[in-house]
């Protein structure tokens, strides 16, 4: 199994990561601990969303889409109502 996965910096707010990996708990231990060149600036990162998928394949191009323009607008928006959401509860 693939997973696709988007995380979210805990101190910067609207700053996500896209990315894929076979074992997501291991992948964002390692985006935490600093060792990620491209994440280490935004530490900690929480999971936001996840994805599976059979293939290699299927992961990869939906990790590309995401990661285009239209898609990033629109995890923008999933985060907001999210946030929005989360503020309502009591």
């Amino acid at each position: 199994m693939f997973y696709v996965y988007i995380l979210v910096s805990e101190i910067k707010g609207l700053r996500f990561y896209i990315g894929m990996a076979q074992d997501i708990d291991r992948r964002l231990k390692k985006h935490n601990s600093g060792k990620s060149r491209s994440t280490k600036g935004y530490v900690p990162w929480k999971l936001f969303k996840t994805e599976v998928f059979e293939t290699r394949m299927e992961a990869r191009n939906r990790e590309k889409y995401l990661k285009s323009g239209a898609a990033r607008e629109r995890i923008r928006e999933q985060w907001s109502k999210y946030i929005e959401n989360k503020n309502k509860i009591p």
